[in-house]
């Protein structure tokens, strides 16, 4: 979850993002709207570009599998970013991968633009990266989130404990769908986040598809 209370605008060029994450074996058995949200990946690679403070161009290829044999950077700012960043980008995937306990609870009305969803609640378990927390996805009829309620279960002083935002732009890249705009609210102040040049390369292939 983002780090942030004040109004922004965040830019993230993604790479690879089919290649995030395996599934989890075992998991519980989701609702069917949860299900039609979310197709698995198969490994579990992280590239990474960018420039660092001084202007020079950073790249970083990493299995997150093997995090503990990495730079610092990559353990301390890189492998953080990516996963608070593609949490908003996948989210709908995550409710399958991340064996949360999950659970439809029928259609209720949207905390932002209230109009009717599908109320899907991902609530994790007191371990992992998001300990004790709770995620409520509200599911339009074309099985897409229209609105996301963040609940921190243990508030953080420098951290929002309570985030709306609407999931709009949605862009298709090969077989993946993403939000590209989220707006709305952290702890009652604005809040905004968008992600440009997302683009997906499906395995076996060398071409990156753009997102349109």
């Amino acid at each position: 979850m983002t780090d942030s209370n004040r109004p922004e605008k965040r830019r993230l060029s993604v790479f690879g993002m089919l290649l995030i994450l395996p599934a989890i074996s075992g998991a519980q058995q989701l609702p069917p709207v949860a299900q039609q949200m979310a197709k698995h990946p198969k490994t579990d690679a992280v590239s990474y570009e960018a420039k660092d403070k001084e202007g020079k161009p950073v790249q970083v290829k990493y299995q997150r599998s093997q995090i503990d044999s990495q730079s610092d950077l990559v353990k301390g700012q890189i492998d953080p970013g990516f996963v608070n960043d593609q949490y908003w980008l996948l989210l709908p995937l995550h409710v399958a991968w991340d064996g949360a306990t999950v659970t439809d609870e029928g259609m209720h009305e949207t905390p932002l633009a209230k109009t009717s969803a599908q109320k899907i609640v991902v609530k994790y378990a007191a371990s992992g990266y998001s300990p004790g927390d709770t995620w409520d996805l509200y599911v339009g009829p074309d099985k897409r989130v229209v609105e996301m309620t963040y609940h921190r279960a243990v508030p953080a002083p420098k951290l929002p404990n309570l985030v709306n935002a609407k999931w709009e732009g949605y862009k298709k890249a090969g077989p993946l769908l993403f939000s590209t705009e989220h707006h709305g609210t952290a702890d009652g102040n604005p809040f905004e986040l968008t992600f440009t040049d997302v683009a997906v390369k499906l395995k076996g292939s060398k071409d990156w598809i753009n997102a349109q």
